[in-house]
């Protein structure tokens, strides 16, 4: 399978650490976060990623370049926000694949592709949602699932207590947007999976890998102590 990665995040949370870099970019230990989401994507046999990148965005190439660690990278640059959705779409129209694997730039869930895209195929939906376990999902939103395994609904973030929160992990085909035409820029969440949910009947992946995000302050100064020791 091959990734899109969205890396053009402005970080405006953790501006006083990623000043004037892109988000992903932030210093975890010695190194920028996207180290270790490219990391995880070689260990598990990715062969080319796109980075949806925008916001100087010259300073992951550069540090990144064109191949890493064997894998190849390529760049989907955004001339103007394109929000979620117009950023994957947009990279995902340069690939012929009818499969990829997209994931946010900020958080790290570390799921078993080759199980998700297992589940993925065996399915009928054209959306595949990693879905993470945690004990106050009132940060996040929480997502309901069915008994067949099929995400019916998202809550809104004040909803808190444990559940299932959506982990910035999808598998989807490019049939996805031919079925739901969308604008050049949208929110990949709330203009195209919320309001066509019943439609598109996502399936759910769910998954106790470890989950961090890194876009706030203080889960920043988590991944310190937890992967930037690595």
């Amino acid at each position: 399978m091959r990734a899109i990665v969205l890396a053009g995040g402005l970080g405006t949370r953790l501006a006083r650490v990623t000043r004037d870099i892109p988000k992903p970019m932030a210093q975890v230990g010695s190194r920028p976060f996207l180290e270790y989401l490219l990391d995880d994507l070689v260990d598990q046999g990715i062969e080319q990623t796109i980075l949806a990148v925008s916001y100087r965005w010259e300073v992951i190439q550069e540090h990144f370049g064109l191949v890493y660690r064997g894998m190849e990278l390529d760049y989907s640059v955004e001339e103007s926000p394109l929000g979620t959705g117009g950023a994957i779409q947009q990279a995902f129209a340069t690939l012929d694949d009818d499969e990829v694997v997209a994931l946010n730039g900020d958080t790290w869930f570390r799921v078993n592709l080759a199980e998700m895209e297992k589940r993925h195929r065996n399915g009928r939906a054209p959306l595949t949602i990693a879905l993470k376990r945690v004990t106050d999902s009132g940060r996040f939103g929480r997502v309901e699932v069915s008994t067949e395994g099929m995400v019916t609904r998202f809550l809104e973030k004040s909803t808190g207590g444990p559940g299932w929160i959506n982990g910035g992990v999808y598998i989807l085909n490019n049939s996805l947007f031919r079925d739901f035409p969308m604008p050049e820029k949208f929110s990949f969440e709330l203009d195209l999976i919320e309001p066509n949910i019943d439609r598109i009947q996502p399936q759910a992946f769910q998954s106790d890998a470890y989950f961090i995000d890194m876009g706030i302050p203080d889960d920043y100064q988590r991944a310190q102590h937890e992967i930037g020791v690595e």
